[in-house]
């Protein structure tokens, strides 16, 4: 939100001008003083009423001055920001992007103390190849992928907020399919090859003794993951929110017959770690030269994920609104199941560490081949 920054500067511009306005007077008085003795005794006898008309005039002139003040500043406080710089931030198609809307609304209103440009992604490949061009200054990406980034551009970027938690879904019109154990045998789809998705799952299938049991297939896009349970049922699908919601939506004969966040609290290895879908992480040489307004982009962050689970009605239209989800009814039932947060400083630290560590000890290359450093992890606040 904007602050208010220009109420000394209202202030001194209404004390001069209403200064001025004496001086105006102080003038007109003298030079009355100096006319002809006729006219003094005319001036003499209207006197009072003169005075009348000059006072009001002056209560006039003061109030005028207030409010040209008040305008002035009011037309500043729209066009004062924290930081001129262009922020250009890139997100996913789904969950993450969700969390955002609320912001990106903001921004069309030209109502935040920054400049921002939002673009949405389908694919995690297409955001990570412009944070490493330097093409895009604030990412939210899958957990994975930011230490993977870390450890290519050598400590290049940071994380600064935990953006979504877990957000997978088992679905299938397959009545025999009831629990994990009943995928042994099977072919499951789902989409995130190489990033959170995949490494979670294979985790949670190795963890059950099911990793020889079941086949992976992925797809680009969730919608294709969707596609092919539209066209047949019987399939069985890992899909994230809120894709799992629309397609169960669009056809009743598929049901959640498995939340992946749950399992991953079963499995002894994960200890208390969560399942941490997505982060937001910002290129270090952007941070060094503009950390205030990354702690504010943060503050805002905090404010719209705060919204996006308070206030669902809102949140929906605007999730339909940007493309994300084609109807609102459908985006307010998925809303509750996103688990969209916006999780800061040592909270962060702790949850995406400890999910880090349970991928690196089960796959080091899902994490980049090593565990990212303490720098990895920038504790931003806004003044």
């Amino acid at each position: 939100m904007k602050k208010n920054r220009n109420i000394l500067f209202a202030a001194m511009l209404s004390a001069a001008v209403i200064m001025a306005a004496g001086c105006g007077q102080q003038a007109a008085e003298s030079a009355e003083a100096g006319t002809a003795g006729t006219e003094a005794a005319g001036t003499s006898a209207a006197a009072p009423e003169a005075q009348t008309t000059e006072a009001a005039a002056n209560t006039e002139t003061s109030e005028n001055a207030e409010t040209a003040a008040n305008e002035s500043a009011e037309a500043d406080e729209e066009t004062a920001y924290i930081d001129d710089t262009l922020l250009r931030v890139a997100s996913l198609k789904g969950p993450t992007t969700m969390g955002l809307v609320n912001m990106m609304a903001e921004n069309e209103a030209e109502a935040l103390p920054f400049k921002a440009e939002f673009t949405m992604a389908a694919a995690a490949d297409e955001i990570t190849a412009k944070v490493a061009s330097g093409d895009v200054d604030i990412a939210l990406v899958p957990a994975n992928l930011a230490s993977v980034l870390y450890n290519r551009t050598e400590g290049g970027v940071s994380v600064v907020d935990i953006n979504t938690l877990g957000v997978l879904y088992g679905v299938t019109g397959d009545e025999s399919i009831k629990s994990l154990s009943d995928l042994k045998g099977r072919t499951v789809y789902m989409t995130g090859q190489g990033s959170t998705p995949e490494y979670a799952v294979s985790y949670i299938l190795a963890q059950n003794g099911l990793s020889d049991d079941v086949t992976l297939e992925f797809k680009s896009e969730a919608t294709e993951v969707a596609a092919l349970l539209s066209e047949d049922p019987s399939a069985i699908a890992i899909l994230p929110q809120p894709f799992a919601t629309v397609a169960m939506k669009q056809n009743e004969a598929l049901k959640e017959f498995l939340n992946l966040t749950d399992e991953w609290k079963k499995c002894a290895d994960s200890g208390n770690s969560e399942l941490v879908t997505g982060v937001t992480i910002v290129r270090n040489a952007f941070l060094r030269e503009h950390e205030a307004l990354v702690a504010e982009f943060v503050l805002e962050h905090q404010e719209s994920a705060l919204k996006a689970n308070e206030d669902l009605d809102t949140t929906a239209e605007l999730v339909a609104k940007y493309g994300i989800i084609e109807k609102a009814p459908i985006a307010k039932l998925a809303l509750p199941k996103c688990n969209i947060v916006c999780i800061t400083g040592a909270e962060m630290k702790d949850a995406l560490q400890g999910y880090l560590s349970v991928l690196f000890n089960a796959e080091p290359k899902s994490v980049g081949g090593a565990l990212p450093a303490d720098d990895f992890y920038a504790f931003v606040e806004a003044d």
